[in-house]
C-alpha cells in the first residue's frame, strides 16, 4: 500500500478534492436518469449483457457495499454468466439481477436513496478516515483511493450510459481529470505487460480532445513514464482522449477502431498497444 500522506502531512487523496467532485457526479448521474423515459431504460449499452438499468444497479450495488449493506440473494448462478470474469463481477450482477424486474422508475428511486445516504457518510468523514486503510477494487490502499475509483467508475458509466442513448456526456472537466487518473496511472502496466513493448523500446502517447495530454513512456526491465523521451520516440500513438478513455475502459475494441489512431515508428509495437489498452471492463 502507497503511504497516505507526505513528510509534509499533504495526502496523497485529499477529502477536500475528492468528496466534492464524488458528490458532483452522483448530482450529474441524478440529473441524466431523470431523463430517462420508458423503454430507453433497457437500451443496451458496451457493457457486456448490460442495460442502461443495469448500469444503475450496478452503482446501487457498489454505494449500498460502502453503506453496509449486504448484497441481495438471487435464483441463479451468477458466476455462470458468459460476461462474469471473476468475484466483483459476480457481485455486481447479483444487484443487476436483483433489479431485474423492477421499473426504471424504480430503481432510479432506489439510487436517489442511497446516495443520500452515502452524501450523510461521507460529509461526516475528515482527512483522518480518507487516509485510513480499506480494501479497494484495485487491492489494499486506503478510503480515499476507494473513493477516487468511484468518481473514475461513476463518470465512466455515465459515459456508458450517454453513449448508448446517443446524448454527449462530460468528456473533461474536474471529474473527467480526477476520474481518468486511475486510467493514466495505468498506462505503463497496458504498455509494458499487455502490449508488450520490448525493452529498450520508447513510446509517446499523444491525445488530443478533453483529456489532452502527451505521455512518455520507456522500457528499462519494466515500462515507466518519463518526464521526456532520453531520445527518439520508436512508437508513436496518437488518438482522441474520447476513444482513448473507451479503449482503455474496455468499451471498445482496439482492432474496430485502428483507423481512427495515428501510428509512427515501429506501427507494429503501436498497434499491439493500441489492441491490448482495456485494464477494466
Amino acid at each position: 500500500m502507497t503511504t497516505p500522506s507526505d513528510s509534509s502531512g499533504t495526502s496523497e487523496f485529499p477529502i477536500d478534492v475528492i468528496r466534492p467532485l464524488l458528490l458532483e457526479q452522483f448530482e450529474v448521474l441524478d440529473a441524466l436518469l431523470a431523463g430517462v423515459q420508458g423503454d430507453a431504460w433497457f437500451t443496451p449499452t458496451n457493457l457486456p449483457g448490460w442495460t442502461v438499468k443495469d448500469i444503475v444497479a450496478h452503482l446501487i450495488g457498489t454505494e449500498s457495499l460502502l453503506a453496509g449493506v449486504a448484497a441481495p440473494h438471487v435464483d441463479i448462478d451468477v458466476h455462470a454468466l458468459g460476461h462474469v470474469r471473476n468475484e466483483i463481477g459476480a457481485f455486481n450482477e447479483q444487484w443487476v439481477e436483483h433489479f431485474r424486474g423492477a421499473s426504471g422508475d424504480d430503481v432510479l428511486a432506489r439510487y436517489r436513496d442511497i446516495v443520500a445516504q452515502r452524501r450523510a457518510s461521507l460529509s461526516a468523514l475528515t482527512q483522518t478516515d480518507f487516509d485510513a486503510p480499506a480494501d479497494t477494487p484495485v487491492g489494499p490502499a486506503t478510503y480515499g483511493r476507494f473513493m477516487r475509483i468511484r468518481v473514475f467508475d461513476c463518470w465512466l458509466h455515465e459515459l456508458d450510459i450517454h453513449d448508448a442513448l446517443g446524448t454527449v456526456g462530460s468528456e473533461g472537466g474536474a471529474r473527467a481529470e480526477l476520474g481518468s487518473a486511475e486510467i493514466f496511472g495505468a498506462v505503463p502496466f497496458v504498455v509494458g505487460k499487455r502490449g508488450k513493448a520490448p525493452e529498450g523500446s520508447s513510446i509517446t502517447l499523444e491525445l488530443t480532445g478533453p483529456l489532452a495530454r502527451t505521455i512518455h513512456l520507456e522500457v528499462a526491465g519494466r515500462a515507466s513514464t518519463v518526464p521526456s523521451l532520453s531520445g527518439p520516440a520508436t512508437s508513436t500513438i496518437t488518438m482522441d482522449s474520447a476513444l482513448f478513455v473507451r479503449l482503455a475502459g474496455g468499451r471498445v475494441s482496439g482492432v474496430d477502431k485502428l483507423g481512427e489512431v495515428t501510428l509512427g515508428g515501429d506501427t507494429e509495437v503501436g498497434r499491439r498497444i493500441v489492441e491490448n489498452l482495456a485494464f477494466t471492463i
